[in-house]
């Protein structure tokens, strides 16, 4: 979510200043945003010009290429948005935020790469994210180790991670390979999953009961509430590398645009 809060940041910075070089201004914006970029792109379709100033795009379209984000510490290999028309309410202009007069609707592309995501759970941003929930949840016992990901071809993912439970000198090695689909476009499930405990078939039974939970809690549909609609339109996987198309609807009374501050 991070790129989107960008994305949106720099659509008002380009109705404020209002200049002849909008589609310089908006790629500018986000490259500040950005902890590393290899490539960028920004077009913003809007004639006649003036209508920036009653704050409509026509469209506008990003097109990246190793794009490095600061708050979740990860690199998007390549990054592909592009928007319908777009229209804010002009007296937004001069908050921290835009807001919308009506819904903001975009098709995003996106390729991750293996090494990119490991790096991720392997961060010590992301690890001490797993530390504070561990803290917080009485019923863990257990630190988390060496997490690692392997992106296969046809949707099969493998992950792996140590498990150290407390007063235990030697770390339990869970590895899980399973299948990844995508149901009614907005909910992500595991398929036929196989779990191996120190190289021991874990009991079916308990898998799907994990399984269950875990399928429970990929459903986008979380995010309908506070008005952001994601569909997954493709998601497709290739040794070492993940592809994913989807389509995003904001709403004007969004509260993701209310506590992402821009």
């Amino acid at each position: 979510m991070e790129f989107l809060t960008i994305f949106l940041s720099s659509l008002l910075g380009l109705l404020i200043p209002a200049g002849l070089v909008v589609d310089r201004t908006a790629e500018n914006f986000i490259r500040s945003h950005l902890a590393g970029v290899k490539q960028l792109q920004v077009r913003v379709d809007n004639a006649p010009t003036y209508q920036l100033l009653q704050g409509k795009v026509q469209r506008m379209r990003i097109a990246g290429r190793s794009l490095r984000l600061k708050q979740q510490n990860i690199r998007i290999a390549a990054l592909e948005l592009e928007t319908d028309a777009i229209e804010f309410e002009p007296s937004s202009f001069r908050q921290k935020r835009p807001r919308l007069k009506r819904p903001l609707q975009a098709g995003v592309r996106l390729v991750i790469y293996q090494e990119d995501i490991n790096k991720f759970l392997q961060s010590p941003e992301f690890l001490e994210q797993w530390r504070k929930f561990n803290l917080e949840d009485s019923s863990l016992s257990y630190n988390f180790l060496h997490p690692k990901v392997k992106i296969l071809a046809n949707n099969q993912l493998n992950f792996q991670v140590e498990l150290q439970e407390k007063n235990q000198s030697k770390p339990l090695l869970i590895q899980v390979e399973s299948g990844l689909k995508v149901i009614a476009g907005r909910r992500f499930q595991l398929v036929d999953p196989i779990v191996l405990v120190n190289g021991e078939k874990f009991p079916p039974h308990l898998v799907n009961n994990v399984v269950d939970n875990i399928n429970q809690r990929l459903d986008l549909g979380i995010w309908e509430g506070d008005g952001l609609q994601v569909r997954i339109l493709k998601l497709k996987t290739k040794p070492a590398q993940l592809e994913m198309a989807a389509f995003l609807k904001i709403e004007p009374s969004s509260k993701f645009l209310e506590t992402h501050r821009l």
